[in-house]
């Protein structure tokens, strides 16, 4: 492996953010401003905000390391700012980071590349509300069945996701999808282990790390679960054999791929009883937390997360 040299500037790792997850985004950040800091690194800590420009503009060759969730960081926006004022930055481009966020969008793609994934629709508020609730209602449970996930279409950490198990659930499900975005993604629940894989792409290839098994306390892998401490029990390697565990790390690296990310990700999958592993979503700004998977991952794999972060910057810089 060949990686650039390490880049002298300073790093602005941007946390925070005006999203429903922005409590989450300013504890990534600070974990990873530390661990770069224990890298003998320059760090800056800034929030998205008015002053992040002039903040940009009075640094000497700065690279910036967006630790943003849910729109504000994962819909490509500040991504495009950043190429804007030709900053680079580590992680997924404007277009790669639009066509991972939107799950309407990310698992058909995924899909046409031979990957399974549930079957699903998705509709916008304003078609489930002029159509009329009581149809759409049973034209989904026929064709997608009992029990569905209603989630919304831009949207993570769970926020919003519901399962339903009988048509009377469905419209209060479909509200609450909708009080984070415009369209809510109906798709067929899927019964089997969940597991999350990280994707990391150092010199060119990207690379999946160990599964990570998921078993939330509640039986639900909702935001309580992904982000207190104790709710969730990981299991590192995931309890996989051989050769699902390779079929896993396959799936996230084709979708990896297929979507153009760069540099991380992380895949979420349900490996039903036969084995076969079902692609859900992937994130193109993974939480970093002291509960999230990826940093649990690169510790299986036996990497130290702040080398890794610093990498990841020096990749950034040397693209420019």
């Amino acid at each position: 492996m060949t990686l650039p040299q390490p880049h002298p500037g300073p790093i602005v790792v941007l946390a925070g953010g005006l999203s429903h997850e922005r409590e989450v985004s300013l504890r990534s950040g600070g974990r990873v401003a530390q661990a770069l800091r224990d890298q003998g690194r320059d760090v800056v800590v800034s929030d998205v905000n008015s002053e992040l420009i002039d903040l940009l503009a009075g640094l000497d060759n700065p690279v910036a390391f967006p630790v943003l969730h849910g729109g504000v960081g994962e819909d490509g926006g500040l991504q495009q700012a950043l190429e804007l004022l030709a900053v680079p930055y580590v992680g997924s481009s404007a277009v790669a980071s639009r066509r991972s966020f939107d799950k309407a969008v990310c698992a058909p793609l995924v899909a046409a590349a031979g990957v399974v994934t549930p079957k699903r629709a998705a509709l916008p508020h304003d078609m489930f509300r002029e159509l009329g609730a009581g149809h759409l209602v049973a034209a989904l449970g026929a064709k997608i069945g009992y029990p569905m996930m209603v989630k919304p279409a831009r949207s993570g950490s769970a926020l919003g996701c519901a399962r339903v198990d009988t048509a009377a659930e469905l419209p209060a499900a479909m509200v609450g999808a909708y009080a984070y975005g415009d369209v809510a993604v109906v798709e067929e629940f899927v019964e089997g282990t969940e597991v999350a894989v990280a994707v990391v792409e150092l010199d060119g290839e990207a690379v999946a790390l160990p599964a990570v098994e998921i078993h939330a306390n509640s039986g639900v892998y909702d935001y309580t679960a992904r982000y207190t401490p104790g709710q969730t029990r990981f299991v590192i390697p995931a309890e996989l054999s051989p050769e699902v565990a390779k079929a896993c790390a396959d799936t996230a690296v084709t979708a990896h791929n297929v979507l153009g990310l760069r540099d991380l990700s992380r895949a979420d999958l349900i490996v039903r009883p036969d084995g076969t592993p079902v692609f859900l979503e992937t994130n193109s700004a993974p939480g970093l937390t002291e509960t999230s998977t990826v940093p649990l991952a690169v510790e299986a794999k036996g990497w130290n997360f702040g080398l890794l972060c610093a990498q990841l910057v020096d990749n950034a810089a040397a693209r420019g």
